[in-house]
């Protein structure tokens, strides 16, 4: 009897050390469950896309055990990036948040101390309800360049685009709001302006409409068209070629005090691109891969350029 009663007690004294050894072997990624091609998550089926394949490659090199905490961010005016990454990282549900924009904005402090955690796969009533004690973020190493790319229609594809004024004289479709509606009116105090139909994000399909010849092009986020292309494997529609020239680099982020885990991470994220794999990875997944580029973190760059309407 006290020889059972002496096990199960060494039992209970070596298990909190067991999870927290558990823990430190796992490596969780937050992922944003639809951001094709960088990551992918339908109910019922394994996640897929560049982040994915990124993840678990540095999971391997790490010796850790690879996690994906999916959720789900929202498009509306009320929505953060930074916010609900920040809250992610912060009520622990995971230690990097993959695909993160380096935006000064987004890398600033935040300007309040509490926030929502966005809808993440496993979150309860009370987790909708919460509200999360903030951290600092900190990025990584960029690990890709995002920005905006020329998709012409049917109509216009074998029309050279070099520039943005190479447009003019295009029936040019964009999406009211957007950066791309932005930059194509402000283009050279206004000139494309007469060429510009505007459609309702969400509401109406851009590049469906586009691939009718209702608009001969159009300016997007590139990853948006290699995600169209994989949906639309029979589209006629074409990549210009020309990729606006500012954009923000991505890569991971997490909370300051995790600097450890953020040197390991770039540690190991520079021997997958010494390697060759990181534009492997970006092939699999069909996203074009451009590689980072400076500045590391965008500041006001596109502001200026919408305000003073340059090329």
């Amino acid at each position: 009897m006290m020889r059972r009663v002496a096990l199960w007690a060494a039992a209970l004294l070596m298990s909190p050390v067991s999870a927290v050894q558990a823990a430190d072997n796992v490596f969780r990624i937050c992922m944003d469950e639809n951001l094709p091609p960088l990551s992918v998550h339908h109910r019922g089926k394994p996640g897929s896309g560049f982040d994915v394949l990124l993840g678990q490659a540095i999971a391997d090199r790490l010796g850790k055990t690879f996690e994906i905490q999916w959720f789900e961010s929202k498009l509306d005016e009320d929505s953060s990036p930074a916010l609900e990454a920040n809250a992610l990282l912060s009520d622990g549900r995971c230690s990097l948040v993959a695909s993160y924009a380096f935006t000064q904005d987004g890398l600033v402090a935040p300007g309040v101390k509490t926030a929502k955690l966005p809808d993440f796969d496993g979150a309860t009533r009370d987790d909708r309800r919460r509200r999360i004690p903030l951290g600092t973020l900190a990025p990584s190493k960029p690990y890709l360049f995002s920005t905006l790319t020329v998709v012409l229609g049917p109509g216009a594809k074998q029309r050279p685009i070099n520039d943005i004024g190479d447009l003019a004289g295009l029936r040019l479709g964009i999406e009211s709001g957007t950066l791309a509606d932005a930059i194509l009116m402000t283009f050279d105090k206004g000139r494309l302006i007469d060429d510009i139909t505007h459609l309702i994000p969400t509401r109406d399909d851009l590049l469906g409409a586009l691939e009718q010849g209702k608009f001969d092009a159009t300016l997007l986020d590139i990853r948006r068209f290699d995600a169209y292309r994989a949906a639309h494997p029979e589209s006629k529609l074409v990549a210009s070629g020309y990729n606006y020239p500012i954009g923000a680099n991505r890569g991971y982020v997490a909370l300051s005090r995790s600097a450890e885990l953020l040197e390991s991470v770039d540690k190991t994220l520079a021997e997958i691109v010494a390697s060759g794999d990181l534009a492997k990875f970006a092939a699999t997944a069909g996203l074009t891969y451009l590689p980072p580029r400076e500045p590391v973190i965008l500041g006001d760059a596109f502001q200026k350029i919408i305000r003073s309407g340059a090329r």
